[in-house]
């Protein structure tokens, strides 16, 4: 027997005994990325899909076919039908079987059907398993989910494309084509109208194993990219080059889709994850409004929430692939100088219209700069351009013609600040004054707005907290702004000076049980060094801000609780949430549309230093992070949520850091840590 069946017939085993004792997380373990075998796939999508103990729902269908569109679904049943090569007999079993399953989810779920909406050929791949209806009814159910609403998905599509080949993107808009001319059927049967059966079958075992309904954009994106050569050179009429593009995942072969599969998500990865969460409502969410349909239309360009462009200023820069931004504030010289970001390069828009030269100048210093930043290493540099406006739109248009020139310019990832300026104001809060350099609140447009309107949030989106962090928060912010500001201005006026990457280059933080690196907005990381540190390899204190399906990420834990609450942030405003507390961590999911979660953070719970509550409002809980200096507890940050179930929550985590600290044997001083985790859950916070 060959190694290679020998290890396949392993897995089938493994993945039969995960199965039979319902082991989600072993399951996933187990497919690893690769196609799933044959034998076993129904079953391991049923839990990828989280159908498996789903009830017969056909029962409630009366076998009653007369939708309004009854007609035009039978036609395109007979249609597709009639293409497969399967015996009279068999195609008699398979039209009803189609007619059925689509009419009853037509009714029950309230969609009307639609003339090639593309239902057929998604369910046709689940007939090939040889379920029961109901198995299979359920499936297309839940891969339904998967399919993005008819209208916005051509215009995020675009916006994707335009990231990442600006080139390509601007050919196909000087043809006059638009995505909705050739990936219509890509988007609404996850491409099951254009490859073969045996190709759709492995391409969606590794895309039910990602559990990302975005996959698809960049599966998309991989086709369009993968044959951009050909597509630029072709000179023929518009329809020629709609038909191949229309083709090309036809091509696709079953040895091809690993390969593909993996191309999408490195894509994905080096795409800012915040545009996911910021259209998850309007591509998959049931009531779109129209003005969000119009937000996505008029986009200039793909979005980036002040969120992701701080806390990826604080990861390491130890991945490749990872979202670096290079800071663009295009406010004009006023504003900017009233207050800003001291990573950021000042770009004034005035210049464009009024001092042409002056601007392309200043195009040039900020290109150069950001190469340089990129070499050296520093936090302020990525290769990602992230443009940023007042956040006022009567203003923000002359920031939007700067990142027309840009886009004109066919740079790559180019992306806009959501909110502008006022959103990185509202985001520090009260504490701005150590996060935004220069800051004048005299001067300052934002501030002064706030004291003229003096008009309160809703008490239902805020709380208000008298509580302020400790001002080790961000004590580093200045000290390290300075040194950016200095580097930056070095690289613009000495562009030919040699600035060597390895006296900048960051140190490798490891972590240990008994200290953790303050989690401040760090601009660079040269002067930080932490002692007495021990290799960690598997510690991650932030993750990438994924999409996940909540159900399906919270099996693959080994989770002890999962607690409802609402996520209170710095500036008061409140997110429904769920924390989840394991052996070791606690993480905090933010609830999307559809089931579906973004992670916001992962904390190891031995750095949590302290548990407070109000004496008011006992379901208010702030979890303080920090490590010991002597007998000193030094705080460097916090999370606080609304929890209905509070001290059971705490009691856990209480129960959980005394687990750890007898397993790792700590000393004494971070003992004292964790028994101040457990002794003052029920401290007051004034």
């Amino acid at each position: 027997m060959a190694i290679s069946e020998m290890e396949e017939n392993l897995k089938i085993l493994d993945l039969e005994n995960a199965l039979e004792d319902c082991n989600v997380n072993e399951i996933f373990s187990i497919c690893q990325g690769k196609p799933i075998p044959e034998t076993i796939r129904p079953e391991v999508w049923k839990v990828f899909l989280d159908v498996r103990n789903k009830s017969d729902q056909l029962l409630m269908f009366n076998e009653v076919f007369d939708l309004p569109s009854q007609k035009i679904l039978r036609e395109d049943v007979n249609k597709i039908v009639e293409k497969i090569g399967n015996d009279d007999e068999q195609k008699v079993s398979v039209k009803s079987d189609l007619e059925s399953i689509l009419t009853f989810y037509s009714k029950n779920r309230k969609i009307q059907y639609v003339e090639e909406n593309g239902w057929v050929e998604l369910l046709l791949p689940l007939l090939s398993l040889k379920l029961k209806r109901s198995d299979t009814y359920n499936l297309f159910e839940s891969i339904r989910e998967y399919i993005p609403n008819r209208g916005n998905v051509f215009h995020v599509f675009r916006l994707l494309l335009l990231y990442h080949d600006p080139s390509l993107c601007s050919f196909l808009d000087t043809k006059k084509i638009s995505p909705e001319q050739y990936s219509t059927k890509w988007f609404q049967s996850l491409f099951a109208s254009s490859c073969e059966l045996s190709v759709i079958l492995s391409m969606w075992d590794l895309y039910f194993q990602s559990s990302d309904p975005f996959l698809l954009f960049f599966l998309s994106l991989i086709i369009l990219i993968n044959g951009r050569e050909h597509i630029l050179a072709m000179t023929g009429s518009q329809e020629e080059i709609v038909t191949f593009l229309s083709n090309m995942p036809c091509a696709l072969e079953v040895d091809d889709v690993v390969d593909f599969c993996s191309l999408a998500q490195y894509y994905s990865q080096n795409t800012p994850s915040s545009f996911k969460a910021e259209y998850m409502k309007t591509l998959f969410g049931m009531h779109i409004e129209f003005s969000e349909k119009c937000l996505v239309s008029q986009a200039l360009c793909l979005p980036a929430t002040v969120y992701e462009l701080v806390e990826n200023s604080t990861i390491e820069l130890s991945s490749a692939d990872s979202v670096r931004f290079f800071l663009v504030d295009c406010r004009p010289a006023h504003q900017y100088n009233a207050g800003h970001l001291s990573t950021a390069f000042h770009l004034d828009c005035d210049l464009m219209l009024e001092e042409p030269v002056a601007f392309q100048t200043a195009v040039q210093g900020l290109l150069r700069a950001q190469r340089m930043a990129i070499e050296i290493n520093s936090n302020a540099g990525g290769e990602h351009l992230c443009f940023m406006g007042s956040g006022r739109d009567d203003e923000d248009q002359y920031t939007h013609m700067v990142v027309s020139s840009f886009l004109q310019r066919n740079i790559q990832y180019v992306s806009l600040l959501s909110g502008g300026y006022k959103a990185i104001h509202d985001y520090f809060g009260e504490h701005m004054i150590d996060c935004l350099e220069d800051h004048d609140a005299k001067k300052c447009l934002v501030c002064q707005r706030a004291v003229f309107t003096k008009q309160e949030p809703s008490s239902s989106k805020l709380l208000h907290s008298s509580t302020k962090p400790s001002s080790d928060f961000f004590s580093k912010l200045k000290e390290r702004s300075a040194e950016v500001k200095v580097k930056l201005l070095d690289i613009i006026v000495n562009p030919n000076v040699a600035h060597s990457s390895s006296d900048q280059q960051q140190p490798i933080l490891k972590k240990s049980l008994t200290q953790w690196k303050p989690n401040v907005f760090s601009i660079d990381d040269d002067e930080e060094h932490i002692n007495g540190e021990v290799d960690d390899p598997d510690y991650t204190e932030e993750h990438p801000k994924d999409i996940v399906n909540l159900k399906q990420y919270v099996k693959s834990l080994g989770i002890h609780k999962d607690f409802k609450c609402q996520e209170v942030h710095m500036n008061g405003y409140m997110y429904d949430s769920n924390l989840i507390i394991t052996e070791s961590d606690l993480i905090v999911l933010r609830d999307l549309e559809k089931g579906q979660a973004q992670i916001i953070v992962k904390r190891p719970l031995t750095s949590i230093a302290k548990i407070t509550a109000k004496k008011r409002h006992k379901e208010l809980i702030t979890f303080k992070y920090g490590y010991t200096e002597g007998e000193k507890h030094i705080i460097t940050d916090m999370d606080r949520f609304l929890i209905p179930n509070a001290i059971e929550a705490t009691n856990l985590v209480r129960q959980h850091i005394g687990q750890l600290s007898d397993d790792y044997s700590l000393p004494s001083s971070t003992v004292v840590t964790a028994s101040i985790a457990s002794t003052n859950v029920d401290d007051i916070d004034s």
